[in-house]
This record gives structure tokens, C-alpha cells and sequence, in this order.
């Protein structure tokens, strides 16, 4: 099938897109090396990378992980169907490109609720034959729709891996935050897993990122929390190891390390007994 273009380099505008403002999904684009954003995503880009310089490289630890944690899961685990929400806009090895990689026939629905994200979804997200690639336009904080749709895709009497990568620092009120985790790990069968990172504030200079971020005037604020904080998604899960680490130390291969064994956003992997 030819590829279509959207956003910036198609000329077109999409319904509903706000290109006054920065949005985060775009900055994460600019940070990971994507062409998907516009000027204000890229000046509030650089600000943020200029106060904290491992900021980029955080983005990039983030997006490594996801690589390392869907093939622990299909390699390891045999999970063959993923949830993942907050999905972002397409770069390289997306969940589903890695996944169908070591199963072709896994199936995947990506939740997002922002009308680039989902143009670009619908147009580069391509399952392998044998599998299954979906789209469901919803926001974070509805979870009973959210799991309502997925089931019309995935097989809900079998494991599932809920990918949550940089998404529940945009949920700011701690109590809503641990609750939608929570309303999303009830309904997941016995053998799933919950793969999250998030934003940490015991560095000080997570700190200042996150005061730049919202202070740039960015619609979606967003709440770094700390290690301990984050361990509390996990919570009546159990932790793979090496536990809630910083991304390059989980998992990581000594050619991968490139990266600093230490950034800004922590990650975890725990399964639902």
C-alpha cells in the first residue's frame, strides 16, 4: 500500500491540531531524531535540552527499553498481545514493528488521544499478515473504554503486555494515577505484565526539567515522581529484575551501554500472578 504523509511535511492540516502550542508527543518526536513537529515543539525542545542536557538522552534510553522489554516479553514470557497506551507518534521499532519480529502474529492495539498521533498511526502502524495492529482513539484517564475496545481485538483470557512508556507523568494527581494503573491491571488476565517508565525526581536535574516543561506554557503538564513513587504502580505485582532502575540498567546488552548507565526516566517490568 502507498504511504501517506500527514502533519508538517503534507501541507494539509489535520482536523483538530493544535500547532500554536508545543505538545508533548511532538517534543518526544524531536528528542528521538522523528520529522514530526513544528516550531513551538522544537523551541520548547531545546529550551528543556539546554537547562537539562540528558534530557535527549533520556527520551532515547526510553524508547531502547520498549526494544528490550518486548523481546524479553515474546522471547521469554511468549506474550503474544499488547496494550500500549500513551503510543506516541511513530519512529523507529515501535511496539508492534518488535514484537511481530519475534511473533508475527501478535497483535497490538495502540491507544492515543491526539489527532497527529492518530493519523500517523492509521497510516505507518502496519501489522505483519499473520498479525493484528489496531487503533483506538480514547484518553488515558477513561480505562473502562479503553478495555472495552482492546477486548473487541485481544483475547482477553490470555496474557496481555500493558505497555505504559512515559505516559503516567501526564496524569498529575497521584490518587487518579495509581487508580487507572489499577483499573487496568484488574481486568488483565493471570501471565500478564505491566511494562511502565516514567519521569524521576530524585535527580535534581529531573527537577528542572520538569519546572521548564510546564512552565513553557505546554497544555498537558506534567509530575515527576520518585523512585519509591513509581514503585508504587507495581504494587501487588511482581517486579522483574533488576526491579525500578534507570532504563539503561534494565536488561541493558554491554554493546547497548553507550548510553549513560544513569538517566532521568526509571522503568519496570512486573508480572500479575
Amino acid at each position: 500500500m502507498e504511504r501517506q504523509d500527514y502533519g508538517p511535511s503534507a501541507g494539509s492540516p489535520i482536523r483538530g491540531l493544535v500547532t500554536d502550542r508545543p505538545h508533548s508527543a511532538r517534543v518526544w518526536n524531536y528528542w528521538l531524531g522523528g520529522k514530526d513537529h513544528y516550531q513551538v515543539d522544537r523551541a520548547l525542545g531545546d529550551k528543556v535540552a539546554r537547562l537539562v542536557p540528558g534530557i535527549v538522552a533520556s527520551a532515547r534510553a526510553d524508547r531502547e527499553f520498549l526494544n528490550r522489554s518486548v523481546r524479553y516479553l515474546g522471547e521469554q514470557k511468549g506474550i503474544r498481545q499488547y496494550l500500549d497506551i500513551g503510543t506516541g507518534l511513530p519512529t523507529m521499532d515501535n511496539t508492534h514493528e518488535v514484537a511481530q519480529r519475534v511473533a508475527p502474529q501478535s497483535r497490538i492495539v495502540y491507544v492515543d488521544h491526539d489527532p497527529m498521533v492518530l493519523s500517523h498511526a492509521r497510516a505507518l502502524l502496519t501489522s505483519a499478515p499473520e498479525g493484528v495492529t489496531d487503533y483506538l482513539d480514547a484518553d488515558l484517564r477513561a480505562p473502562e473504554k479503553i478495555l472495552g475496545a482492546a477486548a473487541e481485538i485481544l483475547d482477553f483470557s490470555r496474557p496481555i503486555g500493558l505497555m505504559l512508556l512515559a505516559v503516567m507523568h501526564l496524569v498529575v494527581d497521584d490518587e487518579e494515577a495509581y487508580e487507572i494503573v489499577r483499573r487496568l491491571i484488574a481486568d488483565l488476565p493471570s501471565g500478564s505484565h505491566l511494562v511502565l517508565t516514567h519521569a524521576c525526581t530524585d535527580a535534581e536535574t529531573t527537577q528542572t526539567a520538569v519546572q521548564a516543561y510546564n512552565e513553557s506554557g505546554v497544555p498537558t503538564p506534567i509530575k515527576g515522581r520518585s523512585r519509591s513513587e513509581i514503585a508504587e504502580f507495581f504494587n501487588g505485582l511482581e517486579l522483574v529484575e533488576p526491579g525500578v532502575v534507570s532504563c539503561p540498567q534494565w536488561r541493558s546488552n554491554p554493546s547497548s551501554r553507550g548510553i549513560s548507565r544513569e538517566v532521568m526516566t526509571y522503568c519496570g517490568v512486573a508480572i500479575k500472578r
